[in-house]
């Protein structure tokens, strides 16, 4: 009986960590920048945060700056309302975000919808994952007569820069003809479109970018299961969700 029981406290021994060991792990980690980082990606302040979380904002503000350690659970709370799972916490940093798009690398698009296309495009970033933005290179054909723009809309904002050419936008009752190195930012939730406005085609760089909530719009919730099991969700936690639509410019390209 006596052996038995000795192989079992040197078993308990080996997969006990000692808390020094467990607050190096966390520090090396950066869990509390982590946290601090998911919180302002959704511009979200330590008290919104609270609420959510059922976690007063003091005590988030000592876990973000590694003044406290957190529990398992309450880093289950924080991981429940971004929805990521506790093993996001726990990998290795990734690395910061670089990719070249050669142009040989890109490949041309016709409008889709559209017989013939009124305009072709290539997608600047389709190889960079999680992006908050999704530019474009697109070149816009003079149109036949009679023929016009098809209007789309879509959520969140958009930027473009002409390139070469002139290239008429129509946002809502507005009309724009813009010339070579002019730019404009616009609200994508409201009706626009593109036409060429001259005889040779025109070029610009289009860069939709996703809108994400800020404190004073509602933030939507969605309920999502995360791979640690806690017998019930804990009463407060509230789940965020980020729509975030991968597609082409203007949301309908």
């Amino acid at each position: 009986m006596g052996e038995p029981a000795m192989v079992r406290s040197e078993e308990m021994q080996k997969t006990q960590v000692d808390p020094e060991t467990a607050e190096r792990f966390i520090a090396e980690k950066h869990i509390g920048e982590r946290i601090k980082r998911l919180r302002l990606k959704k511009s979200m302040g330590l008290v919104e945060l609270g609420k959510h979380t059922g976690l007063s904002a003091s005590y988030l503000s000592q876990l973000e700056t590694g003044r406290v350690v957190p529990t398992l659970r309450n880093l289950a709370r924080i991981a429940m309302v971004f929805s990521k799972d506790m093993a996001y916490f726990f990998e290795s940093e990734p690395a910061a975000v670089f990719r070249v798009h050669r142009r040989s690398e890109r490949v041309r698009m016709p409008q889709t919808g559209v017989e013939p296309p009124t305009y072709f495009f290539e997608s600047l970033g389709y190889m960079v994952p999680d992006r908050h933005m999704d530019p474009y290179f697109a070149e816009f054909i003079p149109l036949e007569k009679g023929a016009g723009p098809k209007p789309h809309m879509h959520g969140g904002f958009e930027f473009l820069y002409v390139l070469d050419g002139e290239l008429a936008l129509r946002h809502g009752d507005r009309e724009s003809v813009l010339e070579a190195g002019d730019a404009v930012y616009f609200d994508a939730s409201a009706p626009h479109s593109y036409q060429c406005a001259g005889r040779k085609p025109a070029q610009a760089i289009i860069v939709t970018m996703h809108q994400l909530p800020t404190q004073s719009q509602p933030l939507p919730m969605r309920a999502t299961a995360g791979p640690v099991p806690l017998p019930s969700r804990p009463a407060g936690v509230t789940p965020l969700r980020s729509d975030v639509s991968e597609g082409k410019p203007g949301g309908s390209m």
